[in-house]
């Protein structure tokens, strides 16, 4: 006996199963699951981390290409901007090459480490943080030039101020910066390899549990990440808003 089962009958299947994944994911994140909370942490450590160093890197850097004018200086800044639209798994696959056995630091064992993915969310934000706050201290330094020069403020004390001054502006880069390192998935994917309370964050745990078809967990950790992104753009309007 055959048993027909009619498209209707496969949607609503579908969304009786969506919507336990829903609770489920409700009750994992109201409850504080560990594997949850854990992934999070990680998350969290790894792109704070990165957005750091990525902002003592590429403050300085887009200050000084902001403030100095040399030969070369525009290619410079034409190479920044193009390295704001990197490709993930690029970036990765250098990463791993350069960290692998047979690559030139591989004698340091960093890959498929939180340190490994550190580096490559380096290698994505700094780029980013660096261009804009070069735009951003370009447009001061147009403003406040002859002021500065009147005062005979030397080259770091000009630059200083700018950084001092645009502080608000580059707290909303510091942010951008941030929400594009702990949605990224295809670098980290490569060099951490998604291994279970090693190197396993939001994104590639959700990448990993949906093809398992683990729906509660993926979806509580796409809640949560699609709450912290909220927060963070929420938080980079409210500067704008209030301090530009």
């Amino acid at each position: 006996m055959f048993i027909i089962r009619f498209p209707i009958a496969n949607r609503i299947d579908d969304l009786d199963d969506l919507g336990q994944g829903f609770t489920s994911a409700a009750s994992l994140i109201i409850s504080l699951d560990t594997d949850l909370l854990s992934i999070l942490n990680l998350s969290l450590r790894v792109s704070l981390s990165a957005v750091f160093i990525s902002c003592i890197i590429g403050f300085p850097l887009g200050a000084f290409l902001a403030y100095y004018k040399f030969p070369g200086q525009k290619g410079l800044v034409i190479i920044l901007n193009s390295l704001m639209g990197l490709p993930p798994v690029v970036v990765g696959l250098i990463v791993y090459m350069l960290l692998s056995r047979s690559g030139p630091f591989g004698v340091f064992g960093l890959l498929y480490t939180p340190t490994a993915m550190i580096i490559a969310q380096t290698l994505l934000v700094t780029p980013i943080i660096g261009a804009l706050t070069r735009q951003i201290l370009e447009d001061l330094w147009f403003e406040y030039s002859d002021y500065l020069k009147s005062l005979e403020a030397s080259k770091i004390d000009s630059m200083a101020t700018l950084l001092w001054d645009a502080r608000f502006s580059l707290a909303t880069v510091l942010l951008a910066g941030f929400g594009r390192a702990i949605a990224e998935v295809g670098a980290v994917m490569i060099v951490g390899g998604n291994i279970d309370h090693i190197t396993r964050v939001m994104t590639t745990a959700i990448a990993l549990e949906t093809s398992k078809g683990n729906l509660s967990l993926a979806l509580g950790l796409g809640i949560v990440l699609l709450i912290t992104t909220l927060i963070v753009n929420a938080l980079a309007q409210l500067i704008r808003t209030k301090y530009n």
